[in-house]
């Protein structure tokens, strides 16, 4: 959606494609169906220019982009390997209108060699295949503010081949502000799955470190603080695990190929996903002290359900984990978030009823809206830093 509106407005035609009736409905009437800062007011003027529409089959073009899910599958191994089944059917998709000249890119995360494997499936289906360019381009964007990094952010674009590259490379120039650097699409490819990599491993020591903190009673927001003094220190914020559809993912796209050389690749994602199960031992232990003082069950609210601050997303969110686990025991939880608004599995309460009833305040995800609240400081658990920021 972001890409396409961008796109639109840089002066392109542009066919969205989706499977889903409900959303190309919902896109036509210039209504978006996801949470975008920016994203709405843009998709009404789009639609209304007649630079976007929404269809439910490709149409003839110069330039497909493929931005479909690249979820992971667990096999017998308990390795989680990427799940291309959605990429190989949106090019089966676009196939029969694909023709000589054109710009086939790659956006999805996938394993290295993915692009090659696409090249090599083409050509066994268009005579022409040589005329047709072929390449990989990582997405780089962060929720909450994709509509300005889209435009602004660096890029790195990989083809097939050189004219590959450099097609790619002019596309990309027609919106993007920042730098874009061209390379092969195997090191395009490896460059998405560093990057969150490197973030999981990081993430993965300040869990740690909290985790340890704790035991030894030492303040962790402080802590960080203090040691991120240091010229060459920089530790990032604890939270409650890590998730969403890249970080917590991307790592078993390089694992699942490379298990033998990603130790440390392996353990950063067994202590993230660890951390969720942690905070869950954390917060019943605090119930239990709370029912023997109080003479009853505590009512614990829940602040926080999406797997990062300030968006609507819940994919992989190790909130929604915590607060799932919980719900299935005989605890009283009371689950809150600004930007979700159902749940088929628990219920969602408002403020009012947690300003109310609740007993203890945990902080899941440091969603901006929470540091408005005043709560009795020593009614609240921070599994997330947001109360040193307020």
């Amino acid at each position: 959606m972001p890409t396409s509106i961008v796109l639109s407005e840089a002066g392109h035609e542009v066919v969205g494609v989706d499977i889903q009736d409900r959303i190309v409905e919902s896109i036509n009437n210039g209504i978006s169906h996801i949470s975008e800062k920016g994203l709405q007011e843009k998709l009404k003027k789009v639609i209304n220019n007649k630079t976007f529409i929404a269809k439910k089959c490709p149409t003839f073009a110069d330039v497909f982009l493929i931005t479909v899910p690249t979820p992971f599958k667990k096999d017998s191994s308990k390795i989680p390997k990427p799940d291309l089944d959605y990429v190989h059917a949106a090019i089966r998709t676009c196939i029969p209108f694909i023709k000589k000249g054109n710009l086939i890119i790659i956006e999805s995360t996938c394993p290295v060699g993915t692009t090659n494997e696409v090249y090599d499936f083409i050509k066994k289906i268009k005579e022409d295949y040589k005329n047709i360019s072929l390449a990989y381009c990582p997405e780089r964007v962060l929720p909450g503010n994709i509509m300005n990094e889209l435009i602004n952010n660096d890029r790195v674009v990989g083809g097939i081949n050189k004219l590959s590259s450099i097609k790619a490379f002019d596309f990309y120039k027609t919106f993007c502000r920042g730098n874009i650097e061209i390379s092969d699409s195997k090191t395009a490819e490896m460059v998405k799955l560093v990057e969150n990599s490197y973030r999981d491993i990081n993430l993965a020591f300040a869990n740690e470190i909290s985790i340890i903190c704790e035991k030894k009673g030492i303040e962790i927001n402080q802590l960080i603080s203090m040691a991120n003094k240091h010229p060459r220190v920089n530790i990032l914020n604890p939270g409650c695990g890590v998730g969403g559809h890249c970080i917590a993912v991307d790592p078993w796209f390089l694992i699942s190929q490379n298990l033998m050389e990603s130790n440390l690749l392996l353990t950063a994602r067994k202590v993230n996903n660890q951390k969720a199960n942690w905070v869950v031992k954390k917060i019943q232990e605090k119930a239990k002290y709370l029912k023997n003082k109080i003479g009853r069950e505590p009512n614990i609210a829940l602040m926080g359900i999406t797997f990062k601050a300030n968006v609507s997303d819940t994919r992989n969110s190790p909130a929604l984990e915590i607060i799932n686990a919980l719900s299935k025991t005989s605890l009283k939880i009371m689950p809150h978030d600004p930007f979700v608004d159902h749940s088929e599995f628990f219920s969602i309460y408002s403020i009012e009823d947690i300003n109310k009833y609740a007993d203890l305040i945990v902080y899941l995800v440091p969603h901006e809206d929470f540091k408005n609240f005043k709560f009795e400081r020593k009614k609240i658990i921070d599994f997330c830093g947001l109360i040193t920021n307020i």
